[in-house]
């Protein structure tokens, strides 16, 4: 593990355990982030009132609005993330291996308990990226209910890799641990893609068919 001098201490490039990301604040249930920021603790029971209160008020635009809050969270988190690798590595995030760039950006929402992921780039060339999620806060928190229940991750990610590439992508979850699949999987792409995938989505195609159709396209 590589360390950098900032303010003459010493700080790792990379958090290998919650211990070196996550400090919680003595007296109350704030946590002191590794870079500066400030987290909260929250319990299932949170995300589960959190969903089913945005069901209860405005239906299935919850799924939006939820969509929403991750595409702003991602492009921000992703922003402050570029600017630390910048002041960190001394080069900007884009020069670097984007496969370690990836990794180091998403270990913190690990230590923070939103789960692990596995990226898969080989199908860039075809317009799309799929992503892995495994213990996913969200749908590991709810009931199955036989549909995805991940749209904050899913804007969280389109946001993310939006800002990254510098071009707007869109992302949808194909496959849920709350439709009693063993992990999440999402797709990112251009709206088009995005679109196409949703549609055969809502006529009952599973997550390995619309791989399929995509690359018969």
């Amino acid at each position: 593990m590589s360390d950098i001098l900032i303010g003459g201490q010493a700080r790792k490039h990379n958090y290998y355990g919650k211990s070196d990301f996550l400090r919680r604040t003595v007296g109350d249930s704030a946590l002191q982030l590794g870079y500066g920021g400030v987290g909260m603790m929250c319990t299932e029971d949170f995300i589960v009132g959190l969903q089913e209160g945005l069901e209860n008020e405005v239906g299935e635009a919850s799924a939006v609005i939820m969509y929403q809050c991750g595409l702003e969270w991602g492009k921000v988190d992703m922003q402050r993330f570029e600017e630390r690798v910048q002041g960190e590595f001394g080069r900007s995030a884009r020069d670097m291996n984007v496969n370690f760039v990836l990794e180091t950006w998403w270990w913190p929402l690990t230590a923070a308990g939103w789960g692990s992921w596995r990226v898969d780039l080989s199908r860039v060339k075809q317009g799309y990226i799929m992503v892995d999620l495994y213990n996913s806060a969200v749908a590991q928190s709810l009931e199955p209910l036989g549909k995805p229940v991940c749209h904050l991750y899913a804007g969280m990610m389109a946001g993310a890799f939006s800002t990254f590439i510098r071009r707007e992508l869109s992302c949808i979850e194909i496959q849920c641990y709350a439709m009693g699949e063993d992990h999440c999987r999402f797709l990112i792409g251009s709206e088009k893609r995005v679109d196409a995938a949703e549609f055969w989505l809502s006529e009952g195609a599973r997550a390995s068919d619309i791989i399929r159709r995509l690359g018969e396209q």
